[in-house]
């Protein structure tokens, strides 16, 4: 063997080795992994196969840099005010600062997989080294999936491609501690408002909700439905308001229980009184609620570190198999909570 062979055989896989398996020009890998949507589909498929066989991972930043890093990572968030996720955003990028990389944000503004597709292409064509997906992933696309293999990716909301980490919160859990919770206060049973039905994080907390409840071998009442916004909640709370054997609530979020608290209070249901309440996420405005609320904390400081050094780790060594972390949430009791009426007068 010559060493021009040897050298050959020790570095990794270049684009010019996809291309040559693939039967196509450079050009062309460039454009199926950047998932540009004018490739043929028998095409895209050759080059995906070649970067699967080849083990080839692309590196974005030599395009930019001479010295083949760019120090950035992407992170795809919904474009929203919702405190949770601008806390995330916020943990993301106190973390990535400390090792040394910068942060570059796509918004997208809805959920559907191909705003989600977009907003990772104008990442990738910046050049970043790694991806995190700020967003509840419903349904992967054959796109999605290709662009996720290009470029390291990582979920932070409990989905996942066949390519990306996963970094999360358990959600099921944050619903079975809160609902214990009043069980073990004394109420009978406890409704529910949810969060928007096409959202991993409100299914996992309604299926949480719901088995701790036939868990107990206690009724479970038809579960509200919100949209994460206070005005939801206020609207979930007036119906609450008008149910007389209603005396314990579980709410997807803090910012619906805020809502809550203010319907229930307009109904004449006093609040923990007559009816308790327990949210989620403990953002900081919830101790200053009136009453300071119960809620499930989940550390999204924490949960931003991980994702970063999980991401950092994936850029490392992209040959390794992700495997996914769980960070656990943790019970706040403050004063929206308390004994049902009944159980302290009898």
């Amino acid at each position: 063997m010559t060493k021009q062979q040897g050298d050959a055989a020790r570095r990794p896989p270049g684009m010019t080795d996809v291309a040559r398996a693939a039967g196509v020009s450079a050009q062309t890998v460039s454009r199926v992994l950047s998932g540009h949507p004018h490739v043929r589909e028998q095409t895209r498929a050759d080059v995906m196969a070649a970067v699967a066989r080849l083990g080839y991972r692309r590196n974005n930043a030599a395009r930019t840099l001479s010295s083949g890093r760019s120090r950035a990572i992407g992170v795809v968030t919904l474009r929203t005010t919702f405190y949770s996720r601008a806390a995330v955003t916020s943990g993301i990028e106190s973390a990535a600062q400390a090792a040394g990389y910068t942060v570059s944000t796509a918004t997208t503004s809805s959920l559907d997989t191909s705003a989600i597709e977009d907003a990772l292409s104008r990442l990738t064509d910046q050049g970043v080294e790694g991806i995190i997906l700020s967003v509840p992933l419903i349904h992967t696309s054959p796109r999605l999936e290709q662009l996720t293999r290009a470029t390291p990716t990582l979920t932070i909301d409990g989905s996942r491609t066949g390519a990306t980490e996963v970094v999360a919160v358990d959600q099921s859990l944050a619903a079975r501690l809160a609902t214990r919770h009043l069980l073990d206060l004394g109420h009978e049973t406890v409704w529910h408002l949810a969060g928007p039905e096409q959202w991993l994080e409100a299914a996992s907390r309604r299926d949480g909700w719901r088995a701790t409840l036939e868990a107990a071998g206690r009724a479970v009442p038809p579960p509200l439905e919100g949209d994460w916004s206070p005005s939801s909640g206020y609207r979930g709370g007036l119906v609450l308001g008008r149910i007389p054997d209603a005396t314990a609530v579980f709410v997807a979020s803090d910012e619906m229980a805020f809502g809550v608290v203010r319907a229930l209070r307009e109904s004449g249901r006093r609040v923990p009184e007559d009816v308790s309440v327990v949210g989620v996420d403990d953002i900081e405005l919830a101790e200053y609620c009136a009453p300071p609320l119960t809620t499930v904390a989940q550390p999204f400081a924490q949960m931003g570190e991980l994702a970063v050094a999980h991401l950092l780790r994936y850029i490392a060594a992209p040959e390794t198999v992700p495997e996914p972390a769980s960070v656990e949430p943790r019970l706040v009791v403050r004063a929206s909570t308390a004994a049902p009426a009944a159980a302290v007068t009898g």
